[in-house]
């Protein structure tokens, strides 16, 4: 989403112009290592939190790891056979991604933090599995008529969620995975507005 304001670099202030997702990751793709990831990694964001998933490298019979050390057994073998092991083989180079990357990983997010005023979130996806290490869970006030109310007690009381917060995350999340096209859509719209906006004469 554009038009997200951030901090100025080696400021304390807040940056008066929005920062534009695009900048934010270009930033990402130029200072994550080359190593790390198939390509630039793909970079979600909205006003809280900063989400940067790639897919790591796929591991070669050389002997070259995710995130550029040495592999262990197993590394020749194929992540896209499916099954068990397979499984099981994804989750062990993805713990072992984020073993050897944390130190580099977490002096890029806070370098991006001190940047764009925004936490951030990594996560990687390989051999099919795409697992998130960190994200933020950040209430959300609202206020809801008794029908909108009878729908989260409806979800609580049927054993879909444990409580209305959890009631409400799963209806934000099913509207999600429905609406993808409309919400990409309206999300294209409002980077428009942006930039004509950023284009507008000075006042």
């Amino acid at each position: 989403m554009a038009g997200l304001r951030g901090r100025g670099p080696g400021r304390g202030a807040e940056r008066d112009e929005p920062v534009p997702a695009d900048e934010i990751a270009a930033w990402f793709a130029a200072r994550v290592p080359a190593g790390w990831f198939t390509g630039p990694p793909r970079v979600t964001i909205d006003r809280d939190e900063i989400t940067v998933i790639g897919a790591l490298v796929q591991p070669d019979p050389a002997g070259a790891a995710p995130g550029g050390s040495a592999a262990g057994p197993g590394a020749g073998s194929d992540a896209a056979t499916s099954g068990p092991a397979a499984a099981a083989e994804a989750a062990g180079w993805i713990r072992r991604f984020r073993e050897e990357t944390r130190d580099g990983r977490i002096v890029l997010a806070r370098e991006a933090e001190q940047r764009f005023g925004r936490k951030v979130a990594w996560g990687v996806s390989f051999g099919g599995a795409t697992e998130l290490f960190t994200a933020l869970s950040v209430p959300v006030m609202t206020r809801l008529r008794q029908p909108e109310r009878q729908v989260l007690d409806t979800l609580v009381d049927s054993g879909v969620a444990r409580s209305r917060s959890e009631a409400l995350a799963w209806c934000v999340r099913l509207v999600g995975e429905n609406a993808d096209a409309w919400l990409a859509r309206l999300r294209e719209a409002m980077e428009k507005v942006e930039q004509i906006r950023a284009e507008g004469p000075g006042i």
